[in-house]
């Protein structure tokens, strides 16, 4: 009997054994309810198969496979099985008390497990346990009852044998129902943390992907060493700021070198005694370094474990200032210069005073001396009027007024000075072209300077012509830009005056100022717009004035 009983025992447990090794492969619960109705019916026939016969009573441990196949299997696979019980068990009905009795336990406990599935499934691995020893508790008292019955019926006699056989059934039948539950759960659960512990490795593995993504292409750069010195991030940044030995080529190749190992130069030294100093537990220092041109700032700081605190590495940050310094340099500079022009600016009103006096009184003498000396005044008023003109045109350039705008036609500023225009043509003997397109929206302006910017280019278009050639005026709107295009046909500028057309007192001219040009500009760009030049020597220059719409006027 105890043969049987282990036979009976090991027969049930089939799914449990085969649900390891489909589970370790599987690794999800998508194919259960197939995977139960195989195995589990597979392990009710062997027991139905392999029962054995008490006083003419089957007697198997096929309702163990059969529960724990519904439980985890669902209602597909309660279906399943229940059917397959069926059809093997009405053969072996022998009597009418077997038939109700079978009848009856259909009734009962297929509605209970089917009740019990949903829970079941949601329930914790011990209220799995408790609700499943607990419906096998229901079942095996309804068998005993079953077999006490058919046992009276049948005038059979209660023996001790009997008793021990049922008892040991019992126990086993619970134990195998505990062990099965307790399997599968430790199964489940040991795949849901292999998931987990995947799902973080994933996210560290994505994580440090993008920590390195972010080193390469980061405009620092940037040096990791662990807690031994040794490199284990170097991007090319880094390379190509800090001096290191010839013959590392690329950046991988200094993973795993200990750092003091990699650098040159005195501003090796720095990188190497900040790095020691962030592994010796400083927590951050900053240091600028200037090699010839290029100023570098250098950050380093230790790298510490988040529980424990632990020094577990460093890091170097170098950062390429050197552009920065320029600027902060420039704006020093324009600051200075934006000073002196207003020193400057207050300084020329208080000397175009004394010199009006100057000139009254040169024409008073002028007027009481012999015409002999006629020449000798014109020459000092012509200096003291091109010395004022000077005077106006530098307090044009450096004032920092607010300008008086309104929406205005550049069409109309132009058809205002082109008569101007027309005359001073005349009198050299050139030809004046003007060539406005139709659509010109209006653009916020200060018609006065405006007209001095438009004048301005025009005329010097005219003195670099003499006494010939074609002054074309033009206009174009397109998109968000208005312009203004004045050509003429002189001699061009030479390639090495064009980068210095704008600069203050620079002059081609004999009698310029040298500061009508950065005076257009200046007005230009007060006006949100920009001047280029397209010149070639004996090919005449072009002006190219263009104003930016605002986005609500651009079409």
């Amino acid at each position: 009997m105890l043969k049987e009983l282990l036979l009976q025992f090991i027969v049930s447990l089939i799914p449990i054994f085969a649900f390891q090794l489909f589970y370790d492969k599987a690794g999800s619960w998508k194919r259960i309810p197939v995977f139960m109705c195989f195995f589990c019916g597979l392990s009710m026939l062997l027991c139905m198969l392999t029962a054995s016969n008490v006083l003419g009573y089957e007697a198997d441990f096929r309702l163990i496979p059969y529960l724990i196949g519904a439980l985890y299997g669902g209602w597909p696979t309660l279906a399943f099985l229940s059917g397959l019980y069926i059809v093997l068990r009405i053969p072996m009905l022998d009597s009418v008390w077997e038939m109700v009795s079978f009848g009856l336990f259909l009734a009962i406990f297929i509605p209970l497990i089917l009740l019990a599935v949903r829970q079941f499934q949601r329930d914790s691995a011990e209220h799995k346990r408790k609700k499943a020893l607990l419906i096998m508790t229901g079942m095996m008292l309804y068998y005993l009852i079953s077999m006490k019955g058919y046992i009276t019926v049948n005038g059979e006699q209660w023996t001790s044998e009997l008793f021990l056989t049922l008892f040991l059934s019992t126990i086993v039948t619970l134990m195998a129902i505990w062990l099965s539950i307790f399997k599968i759960e430790s199964v489940q659960e040991k795949m849901l943390l292999y998931d987990e512990v995947k799902r973080i490795s994933i996210n560290y593995r994505n994580e440090v992907e993008k920590l390195q993504q972010f080193i390469d292409e980061t405009s620092f750069g940037v040096i990791f060493v662990d807690g031994e010195g040794k490199i284990t991030h170097f991007n090319e940044i880094a390379k190509s700021l800090l001096s290191l030995q010839p013959k590392y080529k690329e950046a991988k190749e200094l993973l795993g070198t200990p750092f003091p190992l990699v650098f040159v130069n005195e501003e090796g030294d720095t990188c190497v005694n900040m790095l020691y100093q962030a592994l010796n537990g400083e927590r951050s220092s900053h240091l600028p370094l200037v090699n010839g041109e290029k100023m570098l700032l250098l950050t380093s700081f230790s790298l510490r474990m988040s529980l424990s605190e632990q020094n577990s590495g460093a890091a170097l940050i170098a950062q390429d200032v050197t552009e920065l310094r320029h600027l902060q340099d420039e704006v020093g500079r324009m600051e200075r210069l934006s000073l002196v022009g207003q020193m400057a600016a207050s300084i020329t009103h208080e000397i175009r005073n004394p010199m009006a006096v100057i000139r009254g009184f040169v024409q008073l003498i002028q007027e009481r001396s012999p015409e002999n000396q006629e020449e000798y005044f014109r020459i000092v008023i012509e200096e003291l009027d091109r010395a004022n003109m000077i005077i106006s045109d530098f307090l044009s350039l450096a004032q920092n007024r607010v300008l008086v705008m309104e929406l205005s036609s550049l069409h109309e500023v132009i058809h205002e000075l082109v008569p101007l225009l027309h005359a001073d043509a005349n009198l050299r003997g050139q030809q004046l072209e003007v060539s406005l397109c139709e659509q010109m929206p209006l653009i916020m302006m200060n018609d006065r300077e405006i007209k001095q910017l438009f004048l301005n280019i025009a005329r010097n278009g005219m003195e670099a012509m003499g006494n010939k050639g074609s002054l074309h005026i033009s206009t174009r709107h397109a998109g968000s830009k208005v312009e203004l295009r004045i050509a003429d046909e002189g001699i061009g500028i030479p390639p090495e005056q064009m980068k210095h057309l704008f600069e203050p007192f620079f002059s081609t001219k004999t009698q310029g100022t040298g500061l009508g040009l950065p005076l257009c500009l200046s007005i230009a760009e007060r006006h949100n717009g920009r001047i280029d030049v397209e010149s070639q020597e004996g090919n005449g220059t072009v002006f190219i004035v263009t104003f930016f719409l605002p986005e609500d006027q651009a079409s």
